[in-house]
């Protein structure tokens, strides 16, 4: 908001105040309007807004204290600026402790008001763009980034939610490829913590000399090529979030570090004296296991216990074949975009080829699959030969022979023995029934495969 589109009311019973404010505000290149009693203004304010309004605290009638409440009721972002005698100012300062702006006394130096106006409409046009500014990162913090319709995925959504708006450190863990820092950004972007930084740092990327270096800082000289001073990834997250991917990697002399630095919120740069005290949230992942590895001595007990407060586990893709043609369609969406192709869908059969497969680099291995796919089609729509995977004859499945939903689900539960391989107590849990529903669908349907692979891997038979 600019002055020269601002907009100015004048609420004054003395015509000689309300026309030179007029003519010295117009000079000004704001729109100024002028009302000499409350009820008039009210009526201007009823047909239009205004940014300011310059009230006179004394006037006949309803006087200006009791008009400022009723402003502040019908626009509450209208700025109130009062105008009082000298005799009257403990008057304005009550006005000021019910939501005026400031207040000028009479006889009023124009140049002062000017000066006002200007800084009252300054204040207002940042407090608006912080306002627009924290609801567009509101918004895009409201959005799910993890993506799923499954029972397991509606869990993890739980999960984060009851965590999110906490400080609990939380351990993420899951495979490879499962998306751990995902929700860790899903859990910061929905946290109290949203306006300040996200910062990642993966510990089993690099040794550990230079992991102590990238978390704490160090001092110009501290070490060979250290010619200015640096923060670490520490401090950066000051006020937001660290995320410690593959937290089981680090040595014992750094998890002595990383613990005093957790238990008392202050940190050593390399080389340095005194210590910079940082306010962050910790988020770790981990795909070891670290219950076993405190049992082994190879990770403390006191840092397990103080990154491991609240725990998420992500399953892995193949326990959760439902989300296989949500994400698909997602990254193909993603991707369209950035490669500028016109590939728009993917094919019935190219879906159940990947839920026939078992994604042993999970969901960051589809994201590769259907990247590859989009390269090498030919046409608007992935099918099957464009994806980067053989299935096994016996795990190949075809398209459904019918269009009625019994043809539907018969090829999905072909699809889910054959992912399977035929383990019946897997399939139906992954089906959500139980086991005699699934062998009585396997019969309805006439499903079969040899008769060595009858019985799940249980040994149990169908009935």
């Amino acid at each position: 908001m600019s002055p020269q589109k601002a907009s100015i009311l004048i609420v004054d019973d003395e015509l000689s105040v309300r026309d030179s404010l007029l003519h010295w505000f117009r000079k000004d290149g704001l729109n100024v309007s002028t009302a000499a009693n409350a009820t008039l203004a009210l009526q201007a304010l009823e047909q239009g807004s205004y940014d300011i309004v310059l009230l006179d605290i004394k006037m006949p009638g309803m006087d200006g204290m009791e008009l400022q409440g009723r402003i502040h009721t019908l626009a509450p972002k209208t700025i109130v600026i009062m105008m009082t005698a000298f005799a009257s100012v403990d008057t304005a300062v009550r006005a000021l402790k019910q939501g005026a702006f400031d207040y000028v006394t009479k006889p009023i130096d124009p140049d002062e008001l000017s000066h006002l106006v200007a800084r009252a409409l300054k204040e207002r046009r940042l407090e608006d763009e912080n306002s627009q500014l924290r609801e567009t990162i509101a918004e895009l913090s409201s959005a799910d980034f993890v993506i799923g319709e499954s029972p397991a995925m509606h869990k993890v959504m739980e999960l984060i939610r009851q965590v999110a708006q906490t400080n609990a450190t939380v351990m993420i863990r899951g495979e490879s490829g499962t998306g751990k820092e995902l929700v860790a950004r899903t859990i910061h972007a929905n946290s109290t913590r949203k306006f300040f930084p996200i910062i990642p740092i993966n510990c089993g990327a690099m040794p550990d000399s230079l992991l102590e270096s990238e978390l704490f800082g160090h001092e110009k000289g501290a070490f060979t090529g250290a010619n200015f001073r640096r923060k670490g990834r520490l401090e950066m997250a000051d006020g937001g979030t660290l995320f410690l991917d593959e937290i089981g990697t680090i040595t014992p002399k750094m998890q002595v570090d990383l613990l005093r630095a957790i238990e008392t919120g202050e940190v050593m740069r390399l080389g340095g004296l005194r210590p910079v005290e940082v306010d962050f949230r910790i988020v770790c992942a981990t795909n070891e296991d670290l219950e076993k590895m405190v049992a082994d001595g190879r990770f403390r007990q006191d840092l397990y216990y103080r990154i491991n407060v609240f725990s998420i586990a992500l399953p892995p893709l193949r326990e959760r074949l439902e989300d296989i043609g949500t994400l698909a369609r997602h990254f193909l969406k993603r991707l369209a975009l950035q490669m500028d192709k016109r590939v728009s869908d993917i094919s019935p059969e190219a879906i159940q080829k990947m839920m026939a497969y078992d994604w042993p680099g999970n969901v960051r291995e589809l994201a590769n699959a259907i990247e590859r796919a989009m390269v090498v089609s030919r046409g608007s729509v992935i099918r099957p030969e464009d994806l980067p995977f053989v299935l096994p004859e016996t795990q190949v499945i075809s398209a459904p022979a019918g269009d009625s939903l019994a043809d539907m689900e018969k090829a999905h539960i072909a699809v889910i023995l054959a992912r399977t391989r035929w383990n019946i107590s897997q399939s139906a849990d992954l089906l959500q029934i139980d086991r005699a529903t699934l062998y009585n669908k396997i019969k309805r349907y006439g499903l079969q495969r040899g008769e060595s692979r009858d019985a799940d891997t249980n040994g149990n038979k169908p009935a």
